[in-house]
């Protein structure tokens, strides 16, 4: 079971003006063949599914605990597009037959964002539009074959990160995607180590890649100085304290010691968005169900 705070993983501060197109960039993130749909549903699908729990109960849980911290990823990605979009200002009114948003989107922040409305936000879906695909997912029951499926799933994600990074240089998008090549490579070189306990093969010695150091992203040089790639974070109360057995060692960069820190990180605060009457968010006449929303707030409290 999965218990949900209402906090992002890592503080995003509220990009000062909207940018539909690197939202647009962003969005492949979350639904592309590499984004953090894929990642989570392929762990999360390999957890449900692993044998021998209690017998291979490291790697077990080293998957399914990566598993939930990828619905944080989730969670952010869709909070960095939401962002991104917030403050769009309508330049006509639709009372007057005028066209609200004509002209603000163009190409992929076009095509990914207006077909449910431009303020409707993140969607389960590439920066083209084209839905995310379940078949997108890898279990095939064999561990060490999943084991590489998913080394190799972190890299290919790190790889449309720089992209979408080479696409933008919005600082709200740049911040977040910092916090994700940190992570994902956190998530690289813990599947390196549990296939080199369990095959001997060193796959650390491939890392990172593309071969570009954390180091050389200035977006990621706060988070490796506060040490998030030596931590890897137990998203549970009680269990997969196994993980200790694989995640041990030194960091990549000889930094220190890896760490397993019990508990989800301390994170920054969800986003309050601004609403928008002409994209019918959350409706034409807002303040209708703002007054009925305080109705029931006022009840509750008695």
């Amino acid at each position: 079971m999965f218990l949900r705070i209402d906090r992002l993983q890592v503080e995003m501060p509220l990009p000062k003006e909207p940018d539909p197109v690197a939202a647009a960039a962003v969005q492949e993130l979350m639904g592309g063949r590499f984004g953090e749909m894929t990642t989570l549903n392929t762990y999360m699908f390999q957890s449900f599914n692993f044998r021998q729990r209690e017998k291979l109960r490291p790697f077990y849980a080293l998957i399914a605990n990566i598993a939930t911290e990828e619905l944080g990823h989730i969670e952010l990605v869709g909070a960095a597009v939401n962002g991104l979009l917030n403050g769009i200002q309508p330049k006509g009114d639709m009372s007057k037959g005028e066209p609200s948003f004509a002209g603000m989107f163009t190409g992929a922040a076009l095509k990914a964002h207006v077909a449910p409305g431009p303020h409707a936000g993140i969607m389960c879906a590439d920066s083209l539009g084209n839905p995310w695909k379940g078949d997108y997912i890898f279990n095939s029951g064999n561990l060490i074959l999943d084991l590489l499926h998913n080394f190799f799933l972190e890299n290919g994600a790190r790889t449309a990160k720089l992209r979408a990074y080479q696409l933008t240089t919005n600082p709200a998008a740049r911040r977040m995607l910092g916090y994700l090549f940190t992570r994902g490579g956190v998530h690289a070189h813990a599947y390196a180590l549990a296939l080199e306990q369990l095959t001997g093969v060193d796959m650390k010695k491939m890392l990172p890649i593309p071969n570009l150091q954390p180091e050389q992203i200035p977006e990621s040089r706060p988070f490796l100085e506060e040490g998030w790639h030596r931590r890897l974070y137990r998203f549970s109360t009680n269990d997969y304290d196994e993980i200790k057995s694989i995640w041990q060692g030194q960091a990549l960069d000889n930094s220190g010691p890896l760490e397993v820190r019990d508990g989800p990180p301390e994170g920054g605060p969800q986003y309050d968005l601004d609403g928008s009457s002409e994209a019918f968010i959350p409706d034409y006449h807002p303040q209708e169900i703002l007054e009925m929303a305080q109705k029931l707030y006022n009840k509750a409290k008695g």
